[in-house]
């Protein structure tokens, strides 16, 4: 894919921000591992009934989207859209060791790394340019180097902002690297949608429309006293801002993860309480797992439970220490699914979740003699896991 430039050279004095993004990432790494799927439509997120499922799509190959096929799209629409793809149950363990080393190679240029997800993230290589040349040159070598080392495609933007970085490495998928210099913003944003604006809903869509804006070139052109009477004095501030390229936010890598969850859609909306109260625990048993391999402990326990007329209810409670074993998560979990559970109707989707975070090298220190026992088992536990994969130990 060619490098996109859309000004002369970049002025010295001004920010230098990437943003890169892993292409499909999930479905790419599943390719990587068995290349007989290569130019396939790759589907990740379907339960082992293919496409009867009710899950939904997590990612999706660039030959399914040809399809129509997008993440988070139902697996039911998927298969009614692309019926001859490859449907494969994530392997999330497998992504986040391929996520590890894609975030230390992006380490490799800067210490101001801020994670979005788990195959996305921001750079700020302003300090590194003396080293390591402009943005675009660091961008051409993290592209090889993800290439060569993990066998998938990067996409990058190159930019004085990070607003501007997050579209530009938007526009050239896969494989794309677009460079927005300082002095090409205005040219850069002209014709693009007023979509691209961020915080542009579908009611802030529906004002640009009453105010005549297709693109962002429209809105720059637009008083800021219009928009603040259309959107409010804070949003139409925003995107008076976004629509001329300003946006001084910083590249934060100490910005921390808010929570850990994880949650399922069943394949067929369930009564038996005790099923659900199954399935919740063995989620709990994978959030914690999760919070170990982290380096996580958190104090405060979500559930979310959603019932077959698609009301959903979240409830949640904090816990005496920081915690991060399915015995000191459980009981708080099944409390909260008793309080959730208040219509009695089927059950579709139910989820944990645990925030609050806290460094588990604290737990230790007031630990009682069962609860670094529990420790010492979840760690072996984990150790077979890594082994063997998650289906090696069941919990009785």
């Amino acid at each position: 894919m060619a490098d996109v430039d859309h000004s002369a050279a970049p002025a010295s004095s001004a920010r230098t921000i990437l943003h890169v993004d892993l292409d499909a990432f999930y479905a790419a790494v599943e390719v990587r591992e068995r290349p007989e799927l290569a130019g396939r439509p790759v589907i990740v997120g379907a339960d082992p009934r293919g496409g009867r499922g009710r899950g939904v799509v997590t990612a999706a190959s660039y030959e399914a989207r040809v399809f129509g096929v997008h993440s988070a799209m139902p697996i039911s629409h998927a298969w009614r859209r692309c019926p001859q793809g490859v449907y494969l149950r994530p392997r999330m363990g497998l992504y986040a060791k391929v996520s590890k080393r894609f975030m230390a190679i992006l380490g490799r240029y800067t210490d101001l790394v801020e994670p979005l997800s788990i195959d996305e993230a921001f750079l700020d290589v302003t300090a590194s340019r003396a080293l390591f040349g402009d943005g675009a040159a660091i961008a051409r070598r993290i592209k090889s180097e993800v290439r060569r080392e993990e066998r998938i495609t990067a996409s990058i933007g190159v930019a004085p902002s990070k607003f501007l970085a997050k579209i530009a490495s938007d526009l050239r998928k896969p494989d794309g690297l677009v460079v927005v210099p300082p002095d090409g913003v205005a040219a850069f944003l002209a014709e693009l949608p007023v979509g691209r604006l961020w915080g542009a809903g579908p009611r802030a869509l529906a004002g640009f429309r009453r105010l005549g804006a297709a693109t962002i070139g429209d809105v720059a052109r637009l008083p800021a006293q219009r928009l603040e009477e259309e959107f409010g004095p804070a949003l139409g501030a925003h995107f008076h801002r976004l629509a001329h390229g300003e946006d001084a936010r910083r590249v934060d890598p100490d910005q921390a993860r808010k929570s850990v969850g994880r949650e399922t859609t069943f394949g067929t909306d369930v009564a038996d309480r005790e099923e659900v109260a199954r399935t919740l625990l063995d989620l709990v048993e994978q959030v914690a797992r999760r919070l170990r391999r982290a380096g996580l402990a958190g104090r405060t326990v979500h559930v979310k439970l959603r019932t077959a007329d698609f009301n959903t209810v979240t409830r949640q409670r904090g816990l005496e220490a920081p915690a991060d074993t399915t015995e000191a998560i459980w009981p708080a979990a099944r409390e909260l699914l008793a309080r959730a559970d208040a219509t009695r109707q089927a059950i579709r989707l139910v989820g944990v979740s645990v925030s609050d975070f806290d460094s588990p090298t604290q737990l230790g220190l007031f630990a009682s003699a069962r609860d670094q026992r529990r420790r010492r088992v979840a760690a072996a536990v984990d150790a077979l896991v890594a082994r063997f994969g998650e289906s090696v130990v069941r919990r009785g």
